[in-house]
């Protein structure tokens, strides 16, 4: 009860619920009836709450959101937002996103309003990133203003609450509580239902906090509100958590396990987009593609999860359930007209099964991305990342031969614990060897919790980290200038995401290989050539020819309005590569 007891800062509301329980248990005891003290004192512990009662999981969860919901001696107002706005910050990856969605569907049907800005919100959430120290020390320095801001306001107003969610929640709880003393609430990954608990505890006061991490939340029950579809694209999260444990890495310690959300609730959420008119779709997951739903009897089997070949876990291998291949073909079903992306996979999850279905099937993007690293084995050994040099370019070639069209995009890390100057130039190599349209590219941040953490040293120096990076950075340019190059002249189907963030006249939107592709706001012809022309909008698709490229994103102008159904451009450009490369983005 010690170590749980410092996982979280139990409410007055909570307490009173242990109590309650325990008040129970006595009374259960007849006054008349002798037993020995010691009897006496295990038929109490027997009735009273067990482990079940503080762990979250699948046997508990649903009593738990029955007592939090209505535990009968409590006013059930107690936890309504009353009009109160809620202004949203968020940091990091993708996911968060979806959290933030995920947050607000929780807190609107709890009475709260969406402020429009900081100026006029009573709560502000920060949805946080702790991937890395900069990630982290970007929300510090947030942090500061926003408790300036807030000490202001006390002399003309209610006082604001600041709240703090996701991963920095986990990571950080007792120096954001206890050291600095700069926030109201935390709530981890997992603990988005109990935000309107935490709140209400805050206005009384008292700082209020839930970081349990779950066995089984996928928050499946819940439909995120998505705050802004006007560019007709959306996220939608198909599983949680991670199980890799790849030795640098801080998400399981902060997301947990994995676990997977049941089809029929993604399928559901997807057939709602559509109704809403989003044109694309990315689902989500720290490893989307080790996918696995259990949910259903039917579900289970004894067949073994497929891995890429050359490919190996630190875990056993999983079985049964429905697999990424099998949702992934359903989604693609709901809306032949919307696109289906999906990150961020793991290259292990990579079976030909899954490579086939996107070759095949018309609105899946043409576009994978395969999270490197590294391109030297000894420190992919040292990673934890269960594959060499050799399996990862093997998959590559497999990846190309049965998508001749793909797009790939990667992760690197640079100056990670032990790598020698060779194994940087084995990394530069790989990456002019492979030609990735989109990096994501880092010098290394070691992160408490971690493998690297505890059994390994943080032993290259910052200057030589930013040093490699930089190189890494100016090969993947040189790289993308030449993929993009090789689409001059092409054209390209691409969806209308809005105005240009650089200019009001120029239109942006992306290719099926999640190339930027920016192009003048004009009529375009609508199809059939004798319907005239129209104004080109957001969610639109129209076919533009490319006029010229850098290293980053595509110039063109607009030949005429089309869909994704039916469409030539379908299946691929409509012409073949000139070196035989992929489309391409920019370095991002």
């Amino acid at each position: 009860m010690r170590t749980l007891a410092a996982l979280f800062t139990a409410s007055p509301l909570r307490c009173a619920r242990h109590r309650y329980y325990c008040k129970q248990a006595n009374n259960a005891v007849p006054s008349r009836q002798k037993i020995s003290a010691p009897d006496s004192f295990r038929e109490q512990v027997a009735a009273g709450p067990g482990f079940k009662d503080f762990i979250k999981g699948a046997s508990v969860s649903r009593s738990w959101a029955e007592d939090s919901d209505s535990p009968g001696y409590l006013d059930e107002d107690l936890d309504m937002g009353n009009s109160r706005k809620v202004y949203f910050e968020t940091y990091g990856c993708q996911m968060n996103v979806n959290d933030t969605d995920i947050a607000w569907s929780i807190l609107q049907k709890r009475g709260y309003l969406r402020a429009g800005s900081l100026d006029e919100a009573d709560v502000v959430l920060l949805v946080t990133c702790s991937i890395r120290e900069k990630a982290e020390q970007t929300i510090w320095n947030r942090l500061q203003q926003l408790t300036a801001m807030k000490k202001k306001r006390l002399k003309t107003r209610s006082p604001m609450k600041i709240g703090i969610l996701g991963c920095m929640a986990e990571r950080l709880k007792t120096e954001l509580l206890e050291r600095e003393k700069l926030v109201d609430v935390l709530a981890g990954p997992d603990a988005y239902r109990d935000l309107p608990r935490l709140l209400t505890t805050a206005e009384g006061g008292q700082q209020a906090s839930n970081v349990l991490l779950s066995l089984e939340e996928t928050y499946a029950d819940i439909i995120p509100v998505h705050h802004d579809t006007q560019g007709r694209s959306a996220f939608v999260s198909i599983m949680r958590g991670c199980d890799n444990m790849c030795s640098y890495c801080i998400v399981p310690f902060t997301r947990g396990r994995e676990r997977s959300r049941p089809v029929s609730s993604i399928l559901q959420e997807v057939s709602a987009l559509s109704d809403q008119g989003v044109k694309e779709v990315t689902l989500l997951g720290q490893n989307v593609n080790s996918y696995r739903d259990t949910s259903e009897q039917q579900f289970g089997g004894s067949d073994l999860t497929k891995l890429s070949r050359g490919f190996k876990t630190l875990y056993r291998s999983k079985q049964g359930g429905l697999r990424f291949s099998d949702l992934l073909d359903q989604v693609s079903r709901v809306d032949p007209d919307m696109r289906i992306r999906f990150t961020s996979p793991h290259p292990k999850d990579f079976p030909d099964e899954v490579l086939q279905l996107i070759a095949e099937r018309g609105n899946i993007c043409k576009q994978i991305h395969l999270p490197a690293q590294s391109g030297s084995s000894r420190v992919l050994k040292a990673m934890r990342r269960g594959y060499t040099r050799e399996a990862y370019l093997d998959l590559v070639k497999n990846v190309q031969r049965i998508i001749p069209d793909v797009s790939l995009s990667s992760d690197f890390i640079s100056g990670f614990c032990g790598e020698t100057e060779d194994d940087h130039q084995q990394t530069l190599s790989l990456i002019r060897e492979v030609g990735y349209n989109v990096g994501f590219l880092f010098a290394y941040s070691m992160r408490e919790k971690t493998h690297a953490f505890h059994r390994l040293q943080d032993d290259v120096p910052a200057e030589v980290k930013r040093r490699r990076l930089e190189e890494c950075i100016a090969v993947f340019r040189e790289e993308a200038s030449k993929v993009n190059a090789a689409l001059v002249g092409s054209m390209q189907l691409v969806l209308v995401e809005g105005e240009s963030k650089r200019s009001a006249a120029d239109l942006c939107g992306r290719t099926d290989g999640n190339t930027k592709v920016i192009f003048p706001k004009e009529d375009a012809a609508v199809q059939p050539a004798d319907s005239g022309a129209a104004a080109i909008n957001a969610g639109d698709y129209v076919l533009v020819e490319i006029l010229s490229a850098n290293s980053q994103s595509l110039r063109g102008r607009a030949l005429g309005h089309s869909r994704l159904r039916g469409s030539v451009m379908s299946h691929g450009t409509s012409r073949s590569r000139r070196d035989g490369r992929r489309p391409s983005d920019g370095l991002q």
